[in-house]
């Protein structure tokens, strides 16, 4: 049986990296994720991942500590390259070919992003890491990742977080919020549905690119994921 999608691109939280810990990369975690891709990988699916870096630094927080926004945000782009080549490594070690590229040209640690060098090591078998997010402060590694999606000409994005879907409230802090299977770009936008920020979600609604999200924990792993087996939610225009 043909795999469901062609090409996807898979968006890995920092925090998701840090597994039960609060800060850093729970290395049993890694290679459980490492893991589920290189099985999707085996299967003949292109994978492309955009790593955050919240489990090492977050632009944000540390703007409203004091730092400046954009000191603040290159603080965080590093941190994504720290995940990016863990989890790069992480896939190899499973067998699986792996190059990670970085937005912002730092030649002596990974190659500098280009849509096309990319596109040729997804075709050439390899499994992409994307670190830097967009290159650019103010931008969150959730754009980055609806932004690669697009340029890479994915089938698909996929957000790997601690929660298996969209719900109408952070699930951790109310245990009775509404779970959503299906919901539309503009349903996520204006009730304001806080699991990807809403420049990604307006990217992606703009551009037709579906979203899947889901636990990375899942039972099913991210190849019963793709096939419909997993809880997700999947966000954009009814099919």
């Amino acid at each position: 049986m043909a795999p469901a999608y062609k090409r996807i691109l898979l968006k890995v939280s920092g925090e998701a990296l840090a597994g039960d810990n609060s800060f850093g990369i729970e290395p049993p975690f890694l290679q459980a994720v490492a893991k589920q891709i290189a099985d999707v990988a085996r299967t003949g699916v292109q994978v492309a991942i955009v790593v955050g870096g919240g489990n090492i630094f977050r632009g944000m927080a540390g703007a409203a500590d004091g730092t400046d926004r954009v000191t603040a945000d290159l603080m965080g782009m590093l941190g994504t390259m720290i995940n990016a080549l863990a989890l790069s490594n992480a896939i190899m070690r499973q067998g699986v070919k792996s190059k990670a590229f970085s937005a912002a040209t730092m030649p002596s640690v990974a190659d500098t992003f280009t849509a096309r060098e990319a596109k040729a090591s997804l075709e050439d078998g390899l499994v992409v890491v994307l670190g830097g997010g967009t290159g650019n402060p103010f931008f969150t590694t959730d754009t980055a990742a609806t932004l690669r999606a697009i340029e890479l000409e994915c089938d698909v994005v996929l957000k790997g977080t601690k929660v298996d879907g969209v719900y109408s409230e952070d699930p951790m802090k109310n245990p009775n919020a509404t779970r959503y299977d299906i919901v539309s770009y503009d349903d996520v936008i204006g009730q304001n549905l806080k699991v990807m920020d809403t420049a990604a979600f307006a990217l992606a609604r703009d551009n037709a690119m579906p979203i899947i999200v889901y636990a990375l924990n899942d039972k099913e792993g991210l190849a019963g994921v793709l096939a419909g087996k997993g809880r997700s939610t999947r966000v954009g225009d009814p099919i």
